[in-house]
C-alpha cells in the first residue's frame, strides 16, 4: 500500500487545516512531525523527511507552504530516495518572511519524479506567475486553483477532497512505474543459491 506522507508548513497544520483533516480521514496518510514548526531549519526538516521516506519507500509526498519547499529541496538534493510522486500545495517563497529566509533560495533542479504544483492566483506567499515559473523549473504540472489565498484554514480550506483527487491522479499515473520499480528491486536482491558439495 502506497503511503501518503503529509508535510506541514510554518506553524504546522492543526485543525481545521486540510492537512489535519486528510491525515484523520485517510488510513494511508500520515501527518509528519517536523519538530519546531515555529522556527524551521531547512536541514533539520529535510533530514526528518528523508528518514520518513526511507521508512516508507515509494510514498507520495504532499506538502503545504514551507512543507512543499522542503519536499522540493529533498527531491533536488536527495535523488537516491525512493519517492513515487509529489503534490506541492502553495509553495512559499522563503524570502517572503524573515521567519523563513533561512531556508534559502528555492531549488532550480528538475525533479526525477512526477509532481503537481497547486497554486493560487492571490497567494501572499508566492505570486501566481512565480509559481508557474517554479513549476516549469521543477518539471511539475501546474494546477491553477483560482483565487484561494494561501490554500490554508484561513482561506477556508478544512476538508479538501480536491487534494486527495490530485494525489489519486498521480497514483494512477505512476502505477506502472511503481510496479516496474518493485520488479527491478526484487531482481536486484541476491538470491540464495545452495552450494553443491563435491563427493
Amino acid at each position: 500500500m502506497t503511503k501518503t506522507l503529509i508535510v506541514p508548513g510554518l506553524d504546522g497544520s492543526p485543525a481545521p487545516h486540510w492537512q489535519d483533516w486528510w491525515a484523520r480521514t485517510d488510513p494511508t496518510a500520515m501527518l509528519l512531525d517536523m519538530g519546531d514548526t515555529a522556527r524551521p531549519v531547512r536541514e533539520v526538516w529535510e533530514a526528518t523527511l528523508a528518514v520518513h521516506v526511507m521508512a516508507h519507500p515509494d510514498s507520495i509526498l504532499v506538502g503545504h507552504s514551507l512543507g512543499a519547499v522542503t519536499i522540493a529541496h529533498l527531491l533536488a538534493r536527495w535523488p537516491g530516495l525512493r519517492v513515487r510522486a509529489a503534490v506541492l500545495v502553495a509553495p512559499a517563497d522563503p524570502a517572503a518572511s524573515d521567519r523563513t529566509a533561512r531556508f534559502g533560495a528555492l531549488p532550480r533542479q528538475r525533479f526525477d519524479v512526477p509532481a503537481t504544483v497547486v497554486a493560487s492566483r492571490n497567494d501572499p506567499w508566492m505570486p501566481f506567475d512565480r509559481a508557474r515559473q517554479v513549476a516549469d523549473l521543477w518539471g511539475a504540472e501546474l494546477h491553477d486553483i483560482g483565487h484561494a489565498g494561501h490554500i490554508n484554514a484561513a482561506s477556508g480550506f478544512g476538508p479538501w477532497a480536491g487534494g486527495k483527487d490530485l494525489r489519486d491522479q498521480l497514483l494512477a499515473q505512476t502505477a506502472r512505474l511503481s510496479a516496474l520499480r518493485r520488479l527491478l528491486s526484487a531482481r536486484a536482491t541476491p538470491q540464495h543459491v545452495p552450494v553443491q558439495r563435491l563427493a
